[in-house]
C-alpha cells in the first residue's frame, strides 16, 4: 500500500482581493484578525512541531504548498528544501480563488506559480491541487499543457486514474476531503477522532491491498500542542505495518506511470 502524508502549508491574505463568489472571511468586516491569526498559527508555530515528527518518524511530506508561502516565510522555504519534501501546488494564496477565471486568467494564475517554484527550486512542479478547490472546466487541460503530471482537486478514487486532457498526459492522484483534518471544523469531532479514522481507513486499505492512503493535514490544525500527539499514534501504527510504501506524491505518480500501463490502457478504452 502506498502512503503519502500532505500538509497543507498555505497562505491567507490578511485583506484579500475582493471576490465575486466567495468572502474568504466571512466571520467579520475585513481584516479577521481571528481568522487570519489562526492559519498564520499554523505557519510561525504548528508546522514546526510537524517538522519534528515527520523527522522522527523518518517520513517525508508532500506539502501542499500555497507558493507564495515561501515568500512570506523563507524559512519555510529552507526547513522544506532541507527535508527534501516535495510538492504539491496548491496556487499562489488560498484566498484566490479559480471560480469563474477565464482561461487567460487561468493560464496566467497557474504559469505564476509554476515559474515561481522554478525560480526558487530549479524544478518543474510536479502536481497541482488548486487554491480552496477551486477549479474551471479548463483547468486539467492548462495543468497538462504547463507540464505538471498529476492533479488532487479529483477525489474520486482509493488508486491513481488517467485523466484525458487536451493538452497532454495528466493522472489524478488519490486526495482526501473525508481523511483531512479540515473536518475539526466542519463537523463535531477531535483529533482523537481524527486519529481513529486513519487508523480505521488504513485497516481497510491495507486488507484490500494495492491502495492509495492519503493523509490530509493542517498545521493550524493538527499541529496544535493539544493534538500533536493524536497524529503522532497514527502515524506510529500505520508506519509499524510491513509492506506501507511511504512516498511521496510525484513518486506515486511515477510509479503508476511507469508500471500501470495496461490500467492506464483499460482507462483510456485502448485494452481489448
Amino acid at each position: 500500500m502506498a502512503l503519502w502524508v500532505v500538509p497543507n502549508v498555505e497562505h491567507y491574505e490578511y485583506r484579500p482581493l475582493p471576490s465575486p463568489v466567495r468572502n474568504p472571511w466571512p466571520r467579520t468586516p475585513h481584516p479577521d484578525v481571528i481568522g487570519y491569526g489562526s492559519r498564520d498559527y499554523g505557519n510561525r508555530v504548528g508546522l514546526w512541531r510537524m517538522f519534528d515528527l515527520f523527522d522522527r518518524l523518518a517520513l517525508r511530506a508532500t506539502v501542499s504548498l500555497s507558493m507564495a508561502n515561501w515568500v512570506h516565510y523563507p524559512e519555510i522555504f529552507h526547513a522544506m528544501e532541507a527535508r527534501n519534501w516535495s510538492v504539491l501546488c496548491h496556487g499562489m494564496y488560498n484566498t484566490r480563488y479559480h471560480w469563474n477565471y477565464s482561461e487567460a486568467e487561468e493560464r496566467a494564475a497557474i504559469r505564476e506559480c509554476v515559474d515561481l517554484y522554478g525560480e526558487l527550486t530549479g524544478r518543474q512542479i510536479r502536481g497541482w491541487f488548486s487554491p480552496a478547490a477551486s477549479f474551471t472546466l479548463n483547468t486539467p487541460d492548462l495543468i497538462a499543457e504547463a507540464g505538471i503530471t498529476y492533479y488532487t482537486d479529483w477525489h474520486h478514487d482509493d488508486q491513481p486514474v488517467p485523466l484525458r486532457t487536451t493538452t497532454g498526459r495528466l493522472i489524478t492522484l488519490p486526495y482526501t476531503m473525508d481523511l483531512n483534518d479540515s473536518i475539526l471544523h466542519r463537523q463535531q469531532f477531535e483529533a482523537e477522532d481524527m486519529a481513529q479514522m486513519i487508523c480505521d481507513s488504513f485497516d481497510e486499505l491495507y486488507a484490500e491491498g494495492g491502495q492509495v492512503m492519503c493523509i490530509a493535514l493542517h498545521p493550524y490544525m493538527m499541529g496544535q500542542p493539544h493534538r500533536i500527539a493524536h497524529l503522532a499514534r497514527a502515524l506510529e501504527y500505520v508506519l509499524g505495518h510491513d509492506g506501507v510504501w511511504a512516498a511521496t506524491g510525484e513518486e506515486i505518480a511515477d510509479h503508476y506511470l511507469a508500471h500501470c500501463q495496461d490500467h492506464i490502457a483499460w482507462h483510456e478504452g485502448l485494452a481489448p
